[in-house]
């Protein structure tokens, strides 16, 4: 039976280019190194110049993957971006990525799982060129963290290294302690991939001569009863008006975390979800090839590497240099995993995420 599957044909990605190490951010909160190494596993981050939103990274990398993919931008008949961070409250970051690329007006998919958006926009790509929507799409992740980072003038003139800047105060370091716990763990970046459509039969799932090509399928989940666990309390539609003094004042813009929540549901709930569809496809864990998850925290990946039971050489982290990019760790780590050599033509690749929401869940892909 023949059917349409999309085909993986590029990656690309875009860094700033400006590095924030722990020592950085220990000279603005009450950190080090040593603590920021041993709660996320993170070194450094990257971040933006002030002005540069979602959208200019988006960009960037939505150009180096069509490049690496040898696809000219006439060719794209459907953009997705994954974005909790976009320019504007609206419109979302889509359309004005297309115009930044210099697409043709087009489908601008705009969609919002947070850290688990980029796992949700590859089972939206397999939906589109699978139904004869579409037949080349280009699916963006990016996310500006430091646009939500609550730091003043003072602190960010210590960050960017200025000349001249003052040290700060005994008071504005237990300020921007308050956030320590999650000002370390972001950085700035983008990942894109490019899939098209592949006409053929079924193919073998079950790890036969000729398995099929293209993303296989998806396990994705969503429940509401979490949402405590990590979201921003201010800024929306649940209050009027939307945004007040009283709320920056108290840092309701700034994200709640529970961290130790979100370890112990990303740990299980991770792992159960890439079993559950390696399953539906009539794989084991051991014939995955390469197992990319969302990089939130280096520990979190280890522990649900352990529950898996895969050797090291099967498991690609990068957070250690990127700290967390929400939507854009998995393209992210994805882009390098190839450059790497773990992703050749015919590897079995999972992607496995979770986030705000809550969402999490896990997509298959054949290269």
């Amino acid at each position: 039976m023949s059917e349409r599957r999309a085909v993986f044909a590029g990656s690309g990605i875009a860094v700033p280019p400006r590095v924030i190490d722990n020592h950085v951010l220990a000279r603005v909160m009450e950190t080090s190194d040593d603590w920021i190494r041993e709660r996320s596993g993170i070194v450094e981050r990257h971040y933006v110049e002030a002005g540069v939103g979602s959208a200019d990274l988006g960009a960037e990398a939505g150009r180096a993957a069509l490049a690496d993919a040898g696809v000219d931008p006439s060719e794209v008949d459907y953009l997705v971006v994954a974005t909790m961070t976009p320019d504007h409250y609206f419109p979302g970051s889509g359309t004005l990525i297309q115009e930044k690329l210099g697409l043709r007006p087009l489908p601008a998919l705009d969609i919002r799982q947070q850290c688990a958006g980029y796992a949700y926009g590859l089972q939206t790509v397999q939906a589109l060129i699978g139904s004869g929507i579409a037949s080349t799409v280009l699916l963006v992740g990016s996310d500006v963290h430091t646009s939500l980072l609550p730091f003043s003038e003072r602190t960010w003139a210590l960050i960017n290294g200025e000349e001249g800047a003052p040290e700060l105060s005994p008071e504005e370091m237990e300020e921007n302690s308050r956030f320590r716990h999650l000002v370390v763990l972001f950085g700035d970046a983008a990942g894109a991939m490019v899939f098209r459509a592949e006409e053929g039969d079924g193919g073998s799932g079950d790890g036969g001569s000729e398995p099929r090509r293209g993303i296989l399928g998806a396990a994705l989940f969503g429940e509401g009863g979490h949402k405590d666990i990590l979201y921003v309390p201010g800024v929306g539609s649940a209050q009027r008006p939307w945004i007040t003094q009283e709320m920056l004042a108290e840092a309701r813009q700034v994200p709640v975390m529970d961290g130790r929540q979100v370890f112990k549901l990303a740990v299980t709930r991770m792992p159960k979800a890439t079993v559950e569809l390696l399953g539906r496809h009539g794989y084991g864990v051991d014939d995955l090839d390469l197992l990319i998850m969302h990089q939130a925290n280096l520990r979190i990946n280890q522990a649900a590497q352990k529950v898996l039971g895969l050797p090291d050489e099967k498991v690609f982290n990068n957070i250690h240099k990127y700290g967390n990019t929400t939507s854009a760790t998995l393209p992210l780590a994805f882009h390098e995993a190839r450059q790497a050599g773990m992703a050749e033509p015919g590897s079995l690749v999972a992607f496995a995420a979770l986030g705000a929401g809550l969402h999490w869940g896990a997509v298959l892909l054949r290269m």
